[in-house]
This record gives structure tokens, C-alpha cells and sequence, in this order.
């Protein structure tokens, strides 16, 4: 028997986007006549058995919100095996014969779970600002993400240059440095500072120092929250104890990075990956990863989407360095 009501969840950390993304699993569930059901709170959701059922008017006018509406929390009981069968009894109770999963590779691991424990067929949509996911060139928020923190940082830099200041801008990024590496290019940044690549503060100090020496007294560094210096907070401390006579301000630009209406680019690869998520349960597929590679679809196994990642490419780091002399 084919597929007949699929569940759809958002789950993990929100990205510009998971909206735009649930609306099209919604209208491209219902364009081949299969019902729909939103579980609330991600797995928590499924746990508790929180399920509403969804049309074109539920999911009408929300293209452009940020967040979603569907809501996401952490779910410990689900990390159990009693909570995962729970969740199962739910998902067979309500009906539902499939998932869509829309999150990043945490999320992912709990839809693999629930393939391989209990055979339901499940596909996964990348959506994390954090652009690290295995098997897709871009993930849902990215693109919104950086475009935020590059208005954000021009916004600084008039007041870095105003004042004669440099500016430790921390940028989200604990484990991939994605974000720093594209907002640090974009912007001009003097220094940027990304998880997969080892610096050390005094390469940093004498590389400012010789700037100072050119009279350039203001200045943008980028600080990944992973970076090897540490947090930008403590990056500039060790700036200023170095380097007394420049005068250090920071901001942490933080959760402002999540939110905010979605950019075209992830309007469109959200509605794009949503509607493929469909055709793969259709076509019978599951336990996959929906994503794109070289603008077209890509079909990735949940267990690699689980443990690899999407490495930085090295070359862009270089040509930053070349760009900001």
C-alpha cells in the first residue's frame, strides 16, 4: 500500500525558510491527494501525540515568515527507545504512513532512528543557517542567515570607521565556519576567524600591527563562535593587551542570525526541496536526505546526512586573506 498521510515536523534550531518549506510539503501533498498533519514541537510533538491536520489555508500567507509555525523543542524522552516507540504507536494511531523531517543533522539522526527501528518511511529537509549538512550545496536559512549579519556589519563598520575602532564581530558558526567565511568576504573583514582553521594570536597582533603602521585604525575582524582564538570577547581582550593603543568594541550578533523573513534564495529552495520531499515518498523512497547539488536534486542516505559534513572550502579562506591587504 502506498503512501497515504504524510506528518510533517520542523525540529532543532529554527532557520529562515522551515515556513516556506512546510507550505510546500502541504500544497504538494495535496496536489496528489494525500492528507497531511502537522506535528507540533517536533518529536515532542510526536511523542505526545500533538497532531493537527493541514490544508492550503493553514499553511496560506506564511511564505514569508521566519520561524515556523509548526514550533521545535528538544525532546529527551524521544531519545529513548520507549519514547521512539511511543512515537511510533502515535504516527500509526493518527494514520500517518510517512514523515517529512525539515531540520539540520540532529534532526536527522531522529529520522533515522525511526527508519531503521520501525521501518517508516521517512525523508529528511536540510534546513539549518549553519550550511554544514552533507549531500546539498545549500541548506534553508543559510542564505538569509549571512545576508543578516552582512547589513549587520555594514551597519558597524560606519561606526568602527567613525570612532577609530576595531570591531570583534562574533558570528554564529560553533562547529562551521560557513557563516563567518562568506559574511568576512562580503563585508570586507580585515580578519576572520573560523573553527577549521588553526591561527594564533600573535600572527594576528603582528598582521594588525602592520595595518596600524599603514594608518588603518579601524577595522572589522569576524569571530566564528567556534574559532580557535576563542569568543570575540576574548579574542579582543588579548588584542588590547597586546595592542594597548587600539581601541577594541564587540558585538555579538547572536539569534538576530535566525530570525527575520526569509531571502528569495531560500523561499525557492525551501518550496523546491519541499516539494521533492513528496515526490521521493511517492516515488517510494526513504530514509533520505532531499537536497540539491549543482541546482539539481540530490538524494542522500539520512546515515550520511547524520555523520558527514560539509567541509569549507580552504581556497575561499585564502582568497579572503589575499582581499583584505
Amino acid at each position: 500500500m502506498g503512501v497515504t498521510k504524510i506528518g510533517v515536523l520542523t525540529s532543532g534550531g529554527d532557520s529562515p525558510g522551515m515556513n516556506a518549506a512546510i507550505r510546500a510539503v502541504v500544497r504538494s501533498a495535496m496536489f496528489y491527494k494525500l492528507e497531511v498533519v502537522g506535528v507540533y514541537k517536533g518529536y515532542k510533538g510526536l511523542v505526545n501525540a500533538d497532531f493537527v491536520p493541514m490544508n492550503s489555508k493553514s499553511v496560506s500567507k506564511i511564505i514569508n515568515l521566519g520561524g515556523t509555525i509548526l514550533q521545535t523543542s528538544r525532546c529527551m524522552e524521544f531519545m529513548t527507545p520507549e519514547g521512539r516507540k511511543q512515537a511510533y504507536e502515535n504516527m500509526k494511531k493518527e494514520g500517518i504512513d510517512a514523515l517529512v523531517v525539515i531540520g539540520g543533522d540532529g534532526s536527522f539522526r531522529g529520522a533515522k532512528a525511526l527508519f531503521e527501528e520501525f521501518g517508516v518511511p521517512v525523508v529528511g529537509i536540510p534546513a539549518t543557517i549553519d550550511n554544514d549538512i552533507f549531500g546539498t550545496d545549500f541548506t534553508i536559512g543559510f542564505d538569509t542567515a549571512i545576508n543578516t549579519a552582512i547589513d549587520a556589519i555594514d551597519k558597524i563598520r560606519d561606526t568602527a570607521m567613525s570612532h577609530n575602532n576595531i570591531f570583534f564581530v562574533e558570528v554564529m558558526g560553533r562547529h562551521s565556519g560557513a557563516i563567518a567565511l562568506s559574511t568576512g568576504m562580503a563585508t570586507g573583514a580585515e580578519v576572520t576567524l573560523i573553527p577549521e582553521v588553526e591561527q594564533d594570536i600573535d600572527s594576528l597582533c603582528n598582521y594588525l600591527k602592520i595595518e596600524r603602521r599603514k594608518n588603518k585604525t579601524s577595522g572589522i575582524i569576524v569571530v566564528a563562535e567556534g574559532s580557535p582564538l576563542g569568543s570575540a570577547e576574548e579574542v579582543a581582550a588579548k588584542v588590547k593587551e597586546r595592542i594597548p593603543e587600539y581601541d577594541t568594541r564587540i558585538s555579538i550578533l547572536g539569534h538576530i542570525q535566525r530570525g527575520g523573513s526569509p531571502s528569495c534564495n531560500d523561499r525557492v529552495l525551501a518550496s523546491l526541496l519541499g516539494y521533492d520531499a513528496v515526490c521521493a515518498l511517492l516515488d517510494g523512497k526513504k530514509g533520505v536526505m532531499i537536497g540539491q547539488v549543482n541546482n539539481k536534486t540530490a538524494y542522500v542516505p539520512l546515515s550520511d546526512a547524520c555523520s558527514k559534513h560539509n567541509p569549507i572550502d580552504k581556497s575561499i579562506y585564502e582568497i579572503t586573506k589575499i582581499l583584505s591587504v
